[in-house]
């Protein structure tokens, strides 16, 4: 029998992922929220892979509780996520998954596009995912890994961010409402900068946002998840000194 993967968060995605590990023919070992991470740590010290599948907001803390036999094992996948969210717990080296599929209660999985995949457990998360018909791309350095995070920060923060002014999906964004995209765009690649300190080729990633719209044109623009997206992105973007007007308007229009 192979190893063991430890799944912690047990919602949609990561039930994707625990049926993709089955049919690969690892045993799945579920953690929830009331079980004590060092405790199963000791009866599970060595798993194949240690699968973090809670939300952005849940991150942190589970990295912080995170016991040290399953550090060097784990894959992270959240939406907006960035190297300094695991450099801050002195993780080096973690296995990143940027998801381009969508899970909903009742529903069939929905690819958009390849999920890129990079780091030491890349190819067993990819043998996953394979078994489930999902489709992967394995990156070959961290820079890579960068832009793909970057860019999938980019499509998901556009997208919600607008679609908190004008609903819809992202062909009629994409259609319909082009100025306010590519200004919302345009501030969030900027916030991106600020966050990680790097200069991105801007014509080529939003080339690429423009491909996922394709992969999935109906794709709803505003998520439940929308108006703390914003009010996330002010706040960062307060403390980079960022004027970011366009976000500013949409903050003064929707939060409260």
């Amino acid at each position: 029998m192979n190893d063991p993967i430890i799944l912690i968060g047990i919602g949609e995605i990561g039930g994707v992922l625990a049926r993709g590990c089955l049919r690969a023919g690892h045993p799945v070992y579920p953690i929830t929220r009331e079980m004590d991470l060092t405790r199963e740590a000791r009866h599970t010290p060595e798993p194949a892979l240690v699968v973090i599948a809670v939300g952005e907001q849940a991150l942190h803390p589970v990295l912080d509780a995170l016991p040290p036999p399953w550090r060097e094992r784990c894959l992270l996948l959240q939406n907006e996520l960035l190297p300094a969210d695991w450099e801050r717990h002195d993780l080096h080296n973690p296995t990143v998954m940027s998801v381009w599929f969508e899970k909903k209660p009742g529903q069939d999985v929905k690819q958009i596009v390849a999920s890129p995949v990079y780091g030491p457990h890349a190819e067993l998360l990819r043998t996953a995912l394979g078994a489930v018909g999902i489709e992967s791309t394995a990156l070959a350095d961290a820079d890579a890994l960068l832009r793909e995070l970057v860019r999938k920060n980019l499509y998901i923060l556009s997208t919600n961010l607008c679609g908190l002014e004008v609903g819809g999906d992202v062909a009629a964004l994409a259609k319909d409402h082009a100025p306010l995209l590519a200004s919302v765009a345009d501030e969030v690649l900027d916030l991106q900068q600020a966050l990680t300190g790097r200069t991105f080729d801007r014509p080529t990633l939003i080339a690429s946002m423009h491909i996922a719209f394709e992969g999935d044109p109906a794709h709803r623009c505003q998520g439940r998840s929308a108006a703390a997206r914003l009010q996330r992105a002010l706040a960062q973007a307060d403390r980079a000194g960022l004027a970011v007007p366009t976000l500013r308007t949409l903050g003064a229009r929707h939060l409260r």
